[in-house]
């Protein structure tokens, strides 16, 4: 085994004592930092291909070495025109997995254009490989495209492809890695994120100084001496050089702030395109900076659980005044990781046909006979796995966002983990929005409009006899199936029986389109607030409450 070993300035083989758990280091081949070798055997001699960090100006995507020798143990021989590519020379020059022989042809696999870690592969046939010459050229490599485009497993990046012939020698496998996280780990991330808010910060201030909205100029009384008593630490001459240094930064700043202050008219023509465009790139910065703090998700692929797999079907229910929310819908969340399949709750109207759907994953359309919203938790023997994400058609927001929850779901398995949090409390029980459940800092309700459960637990319990009054008083106020859904939950356990998952950023499409049901707040809160009374008579009180913050990831900050 020749395992990375490059920070140690050396490249060492291991023989294993007690394959494949227990290995010693049987000696040390080149003491060189070399990554990414390997070593094979083609037309006699062991060769072994390296990329050399010692090297002068070494770049460790555009640079690779060769040593030959008569036995894979060494002593190993540079070949003539080490390096054998230069800096700016070729792109997949580091390797990225080990070379193989087809038809008799040696074939090296390299690293393509990116970071530290490659963004792609790359494919060299070896039409030379003597102790004084080597070339290559590059080869097609075609692998199938993923319709999850930048959410498939392979969508930021792959580096390493190692493929080898069964010995039927009728099949091959390959074992390929790849990321659909962008590249960097989560501090990097964190500081690059929290850096571009700063520029955020700074352009703001910027802008306010500009058009005069803010005052540039600081008080120079900020570094008139104190009359204090003096300190023990500092005499009189150490305690005068401060103050005049720190006049000196206040004043020129303030030179600085009478420089910018008001240079631009904002009611003129030309001041407003420069507000305009200032505001553009402010947008623009703050979304990068989101994507980098928030980005990343806990997408798994998927792997069989008890039959089923880890994936898990986003089920929505519409009708046909809301179609265009719908198309759209689809074709975003389609695209998402670990969803399998979506479900459509046809309300009310004539369902779309299935080729207006655009989807990369199965879409199946269930038409109902009545207009209610006990719809969304009807039983359903065709949904194949046991996680459902029930979300409504007019709420957008990212797939990292969305695998985050799943993430937490699968966890919590016996949780509703959503994405809205509420806090109902006092006598009588009063709904709120989430400003109220974050100023106090709490919460014991979750909405279903967004939210992750177990549709074999959740939906039998929404229709179980007990719960039949309550599904009475859903259809009758034509609301509140989410708040039921919350009692029946609590009144099944006596522990947390709902998580909170803060997304990066969720849009209500409603407010555009004018046909939610809740567009009138007072009158849908006054509504839910007459349920909370009856469920509460019914079922008892919700759970005891959670706290924000009480995940040790922060997701829930």
């Amino acid at each position: 085994m020749m395992p990375e070993s490059s920070k140690n300035g050396d490249l060492r083989l291991y023989r294993a004592l007690d394959f494949p758990l227990k290995w010693k280091m049987d000696k040390v081949l080149l003491k060189k930092p070399l990554v990414d070798s390997v070593i094979v055997k083609f037309q006699g001699p062991y060769w072994l291909l390296g990329t050399d960090l010692s090297s002068n100006g070494a770049k460790q995507n555009k640079e690779l070495s060769i040593w030959y020798s008569n036995s894979p143990l060494g002593p190993w021989i540079p070949h003539k025109q080490n390096l054998i590519h230069t800096t700016g020379n070729r792109l997949g020059a580091r390797n990225g997995g080990r070379p193989f022989i087809y038809n008799g042809n040696l074939y090296r696999v390299g690293k393509g254009q990116g970071g530290g870690s490659g963004h792609g592969i790359q494919v060299f046939k070896v039409e030379v490989l003597k102790p004084n010459e080597y070339k290559e050229v590059e080869v097609p490599f075609v692998i199938n495209k993923q319709l999850k485009g930048q959410n498939a497993w392979n969508g930021a990046r792959s580096h390493h492809l190692d493929v080898q012939q069964l010995p039927s020698g009728q099949l091959w496998i390959g074992v390929m890695d790849g990321d659909r996280v962008p590249s960097g780990d989560a501090f990097h991330r964190l500081t690059t994120g929290y850096m571009l808010y700063g520029v955020v910060l700074i352009l703001v201030l910027l802008l306010g100084g500009l058009i005069g909205a803010i005052n540039c100029a600081l008080p120079l009384r900020w570094c008139l001496p104190h009359t204090e008593k003096r300190s023990g630490l500092f005499n009189v001459e150490q305690r005068f050089f401060l103050y005049h240094k720190l006049c000196s930064l206040i004043s020129n700043l303030s030179k600085l702030g009478s420089l910018i202050g008001g240079r631009i008219n904002y009611r003129t023509w030309k001041g407003k395109v420069y507000v305009v465009v200032v505001v553009l790139i402010l947008v623009v910065v703050t979304c990068v900076g989101t994507h980098y703090i928030y980005g990343g998700n806990g997408a798994e692929e998927p792997y069989p659980v008890k039959g089923k797999y880890s994936q898990f079907t986003l089920l929505t229910m519409t009708y046909d005044a809301r179609l265009w929310n719908l198309k759209m819908f689809v074709e975003h969340y389609s695209k998402c990781a670990s969803v399998r399949d979506i479900v459509v709750v046809w309300n009310k109207g004539q369902p779309p046909a299935q080729a207006e759907l655009n989807s990369v994953v199965p879409v199946r359309i269930r038409v109902e006979d009545k207009n209610s919203l006990n719809n969304r938790f009807n039983l359903d023997s065709e949904i194949k796995t046991r996680a459902v994400m029930e979300l409504d058609d007019d709420i957008m927001m990212t797939c990292d966002d969305l695998e985050r929850g799943f993430k937490v779901w699968r966890e919590h398995p016996d949780r509703i983990i959503g994405y809205y949090p509420r806090l109902s409390e006092g006598s009588p029980l009063e709904y709120r929005n989430e400003r109220y459940a974050r100023q106090q800092g709490r919460y014991n309700m979750v909405l279903t409009g967004a939210a992750f459960m177990d549709h074999g637990v959740a939906f039998k319990r929404y229709w179980s006899k007990e719960a039949e009054v309550g599904r009475q008083i859903v259809d009758s106020f034509f609301n509140c199936e989410d708040v039921l859904l919350n009692f029946l939950f609590a009144n099944a356990s006596l522990t947390s029986t709902v998580e909170y998952v803060k997304p990066a950023w969720a849009i209500d499409m409603s407010k555009f389109s004018g046909v939610a049901i809740s567009r009138n707040t007072q009158a849908h809160y006054h509504v839910r607030s007459k349920c909370l009374a009856k469920f509460s008579e019914m079922y008892g009180n919700l759970t005891d409450k959670r706290f924000f913050n009480s995940r040790g990831d922060s997701w829930d900050v």
